[in-house]
């Protein structure tokens, strides 16, 4: 048992070759279960979607259990959002078959598998210069299409019918989208006290996420590197040495690849 746990700790936190072929394993596997609950999120259940759902289910738990295995802070990883995240789609996942009826808050829960891109995002952190490079504006985007797809599920179930499916769908994706954006075309409105609170929350909290994504685009890039010495985290992308303490930084780059 020992040297199982060792093995799934290297898998996840070493630096040869096979754990770094693990962990983009892994990040492709995020990626597309995050698009499949995206896709799927209006269709109807079939034997077919259950099945593949459960199957889905099955693996997202065992990464979960894999994780906290080896966490070094137990309590730490347990209160982690996309820790908590998971354990509420593996619940709506496994749970779905015993229930006659796809009860619309499953499809909601579902909808938080995008909590987990920012999971996905420390990995990437960890293994590409390039987003290390282009993290703010990346991570900018991510709480963008999170944020947009979390509250068109939400949208979709407290306004539409099941009955709706893949158009209902796609109504509550551009009533989100025309709401967060203040376009406000009136054409699809909430007439309940609850919807027009969820249509401040969405003007809000979506108008911040435009300017913050709009910010990290056209600001002057820096990349995230802790300075040894003062602790300073943000630095041009070429710099050697701290503009706060002028201490010596080892940054990684690709190097010129001029000719």
């Amino acid at each position: 048992m020992q040297e199982l746990h060792r093995t799934i700790r290297l898998l996840y936190s070493g630096q040869s070759q096979r754990a770094r072929r693990f962990r983009y394993g892994l990040i492709i596997f995020d990626a597309l279960t995050i698009v499949y609950f995206v896709a799927t999120a209006a269709l109807p259940m079939t034997p077919f979607t259950i099945a593949l759902n459960t199957g889905l289910g099955l693996l997202i738990f065992l990464d979960l259990a894999a994780r906290l295995w080896i966490s070094e802070n137990l309590r730490r990883e347990l209160t982690r959002i996309y820790t908590l995240a998971d354990l509420l789609v593996v619940l709506s996942l496994l749970l779905a078959p015993l229930i006659a009826e796809n009860f619309g808050f499953l499809r909601v829960l579902r909808g938080l598998r995008l909590i987990h891109a920012y999971h996905l995002l420390r990995d990437l952190r960890r293994e590409s210069l390039f987003f290390r490079r282009h993290e703010d504006a990346i991570l900018a985007a991510v709480n963008l299409f999170v944020f947009i797809f979390v509250t068109t599920s939400f949208v979709f179930v407290l306004a539409f019918n099941e009955e709706a499916s893949i158009a209902g769908y796609v109504d509550a994706l551009y009533f989100t989208v025309a709401t967060l954006t203040t376009t406000g075309f009136g054409d699809i409105t909430m007439t309940t006290t609850g919807g027009k609170l969820l249509s401040v929350f969405i003007m809000v909290v979506g108008v911040a996420l435009f300017v913050q994504l709009a910010r990290a685009i056209f600001q002057p890039s820096k990349i995230k590197y802790k300075c040894p010495e003062c602790g300073l985290n943000r630095h041009e992308p070429d710099a050697i040495h701290c503009k706060h303490c002028g201490g010596s930084l080892k940054i990684e780059t690709e190097g010129d690849t001029g000719t």
